[in-house]
C-alpha cells in the first residue's frame, strides 16, 4: 500500500471519475490475432454492468490506452464511457488534461493500472488499484490490490467499492 494515512474508504468516498487502462486492467493483457491479422480482445461481462452501474450512479468514466484498438472504440461506446484516450504516449499529460476539464483533483479520480507505463498516474490519483496479475513494481505502489485480475472482474471490483462507500 502507498499512502496509509488516511483510510481507504475515506478516499473512495471523494471519488467522481474512474480512469482505466485496458490491456491488463479491462482485458488480460493478451493480444490475440485471427489467422487473418484481425486483433481481438477479451472483456469480462461483470466489468461491463459495472460500467453500467457506475453511470447510473454519477460516476464518470475513462480509459487511458498506450495502444489503439477499434474493439476498445466499441466497447467504450457501447457504455457510453465519457473519455476514451488510446494511443498515448505520455498518459500523465493526458491524465492532467482529463483533471482540468472536469475541474477535479486528484483526491476525486481513481485509476486501475497494471504495469510500468502506469505509475505515474498510479502515484497522483486519490485511490489507486491494480489487478491481481498486474507487475509487482506496481503492487508496491498502489492503495488497493484487487482480487481479481485483469479482463476477470478488477474493474467491477473496484466500481463496486467505490459505489459501496458513496
Amino acid at each position: 500500500m502507498k499512502r496509509t494515512s488516511t483510510s481507504i474508504k475515506s478516499k473512495l468516498k471523494k471519488i467522481k471519475l474512474l480512469l482505466l487502462d485496458v490491456d491488463g486492467v479491462m482485458t488480460d493483457g493478451r493480444i490475440v490475432y485471427t489467422s487473418d491479422g484481425v486483433e481481438q480482445k477479451f472483456f469480462d461481462a461483470h466489468d461491463g454492468y459495472g460500467f453500467t452501474l457506475a453511470i447510473r450512479h454519477g460516476l464518470k468514466l475513462g480509459i487511458i490506452s498506450g495502444r489503439s484498438s477499434p474493439m476498445v472504440t466499441k466497447r467504450a461506446a457501447e457504455f457510453m464511457i465519457d473519455e476514451v484516450h488510446q494511443d498515448v504516449p505520455d498518459k500523465l499529460e493526458v491524465y492532467n488534461a482529463i483533471k482540468k476539464k472536469y475541474r477535479l483533483s486528484d483526491n476525486e479520480i481513481a485509476y486501475i493500472g497494471d504495469d510500468l507505463m502506469d505509475l505515474p498516474i498510479l502515484q497522483c490519483v486519490g485511490f489507486s488499484a491494480a489487478p491481481s496479475d498486474g507487475i509487482e513494481d506496481v503492487f508496491s505502489s498502489v492503495d488497493y490490490v484487487c482480487k481479481n485480475g485483469g479482463g476477470r472482474g478488477c474493474v467491477r471490483e473496484v466500481i463496486d467499492m467505490i459505489l459501496k462507500n458513496k
